[in-house]
């Protein structure tokens, strides 16, 4: 993450602020004291953690499992007395995923590593074919005369990894000349796949739509993270024919023999159902405020996934957060000053459109919202918390760190007033529309490169310490924006010329998608 130094506020100044209130011993706001102590000594975090994803599992948006989860977290609300419903911002395509199996059946016999991709169609029956590579062409006309070749195989349509082990991998047993050898060779490689791609004149939506039309019998690509193991598994850009990721290993075995004439074939069977469109939730809990009811602290995590995994750190440990933390604001803070609000998402990976909606259709709310804390990059400990572009929010936030346990708070970097998200998570929907809302950033434990949107994001990848870290320092900060005497400042920081030499804009509120309609 690149930090905006303008008007920045170095965390040793922020820290010296902090000096006279900590003390070997730290004295606590007993509120503040009565979060740790139950956070630490019972915690329903990993109760709900087995409920959540080994129960219902993955949360892909207009599937059943989204709809239990949205009326799981509203029953888990309500366990604890707080007011919860469910707010309908839309409508999404009806899809439930069923098993894959693929196996390679010719030149010889073996079962492969392979996932049907979100929304994919699924095979009537087992679908048995020739697995077939992009020709060697340079040009648009000359793939379009190779196309009609495709009708009854199956195309591998991702660039081959000649190499599957990790760069880290590389880099500890290869010497220097030769770790920047394979270095410079996988750079070109995936150079040169891009450049192939646009020469054919396609795109990643676009050429498996040809491959459909000129007769496929399914497509298999290979959406590697470049960490061993770890696929990524988004949507298919299929309407009638199956569409699946195969990891690299089986994939590579799969390409090689294609290449050279072995003529592989292999057997499919991916089962899913296509269902009726359902209507998409966000979840809404609230605890009212005793004397400023209409002004608002929200707690924001998104509750859907992608589906190639439980969705454990992307975004379940957000969830767990907000939720742990509720239970404890309502235990140990029932009478808050402002209204606590929880607001847990739907559809944020395809375009933030639960909070966009939340945002479009609560005006009210809006108008009074005190602050927002966003999380929403994994399992671990809040590491970086910034202004989001509003000038005044050194004074806020450093004041609402300072009760914050000195063991949470020194762990965490800020950036006064920092520059305004863009829409990277549920965050940037509220500050688009001029409320300081805040993402907690975590400590990247793997994170992007091994967790985020694959086959691995699941329950044992998270760091419950590390999520209890975060429900402290979010009910601290909760408490304390409840209880400021002053309504936060919105206004806006000069915004600084970009690298074309023109003056950054504040991001623009958009509207969420509210149904999927021509959606890729």
């Amino acid at each position: 993450m690149k930090i905006n130094t303008f008007f920045a506020v170095p965390a040793v100044v922020l820290a010296s602020q902090f000096a006279n209130a900590q003390s070997s011993e730290q004295k606590l706001n007993p509120i503040v004291q009565s979060f740790v102590n139950e956070t630490n000594n019972h915690s329903q975090l990993e109760d709900m953690a087995f409920e959540l994803l080994d129960g219902i599992g993955p949360r892909l948006v207009g599937t059943p499992e989204m709809l239990k989860s949205n009326e799981w977290t509203v029953n888990k609300l309500k366990s604890w007395g707080i007011d919860a419903n469910l707010q309908q911002f839309g409508t999404w395509k009806g899809w439930q995923r069923g098993t894959t199996h693929v196996d390679m059946v010719y030149p010889r016999t073996k079962t492969l590593s392979a996932t049907q991709l979100a929304w994919s169609p699924a095979t009537k029956k087992a679908v048995e074919a020739e697995v077939i590579v992009l020709p060697k062409v340079s040009s648009k006309a000359e793939f379009d005369k190779w196309l009609p070749s495709v009708k009854g195989k199956i195309v591998l349509m991702a660039q081959y990894q000649k190499i599957g082990r990790s760069d880290e991998q590389i880099k500890e047993f290869a010497t220097p000349e030769l770790y920047e050898k394979l270095k410079a060779e996988k750079e070109q490689a995936s150079k040169d796949f891009r450049d192939y791609v646009k020469n054919i004149g396609y795109d990643n939506s676009t050429l498996p739509e040809a491959l459909e039309k000129a007769g496929a019998a399914g497509i298999a690509i290979s959406n590697w993270t470049g960490i061993m193991g770890a696929n990524r598994i988004f949507g298919a850009k299929t309407s009638k024919i199956p569409m699946f990721d195969i990891d690299v290993e089986d994939y590579g075995i799969l390409y090689r023999m294609a290449e050279k004439g072995s003529k592989p074939r292999i057997k499919v069977d991916a089962q899913s159902k296509v269902l009726p469109d359902a209507k998409t939730f966000n979840t809404i809990g609230m605890i009212k405020g005793s004397e400023k009811p209409n002004e608002y602290v929200i707690l924001s995590a998104h509750l859907d996934s992608w589906d190639g995994a439980q969705g454990a750190t992307d975004n379940g440990t957000g969830v767990l957060t907000m939720l742990e933390t509720m239970r404890i604001l309502k235990k140990y803070y029932p009478n808050p000053k402002r209204t606590i609000v929880v607001g847990l998402w739907g559809s944020e990976e395809q375009g933030l459109n639960g909070s966009r909606g939340f945002v479009a259709d609560n005006p009210e709310i809006i108008k009074g919202t005190q602050a927002v804390f966003n999380q929403d990059n994994g399992t671990g400990r809040v590491v970086n918390i910034a202004g989001q572009g509003f000038v005044k929010s050194y004074d806020y936030i450093g004041k609402w760190l300072n009760a914050v346990p000195k063991n949470v708070r020194d762990h965490i970097k800020t950036d006064f007033p920092g520059m305004p998200g863009g829409g990277g998570s549920d965050h940037a929907s509220f500050v688009a529309a001029g409320v300081p809302g805040f993402s907690l950033s975590s400590l990247n434990w793997g994170y992007f490169g091994y967790t985020w949107h694959t086959t691995k994001d699941t329950y044992d990848k998270i760091v419950f310490d590390e999520v209890k870290n975060n429900v402290i320092l979010t009910a601290t900060l909760a408490y304390m924006a409840s209880e400021d005497s002053e309504f936060t400042s919105r206004e806006r920081r000069t915004m600084p010329e970009n690298d074309k030499g023109e003056i950054s804009k504040w991001p623009e509120v958009k509207e969420p998608r509210r149904d999927s309609k021509d959606y890729k």
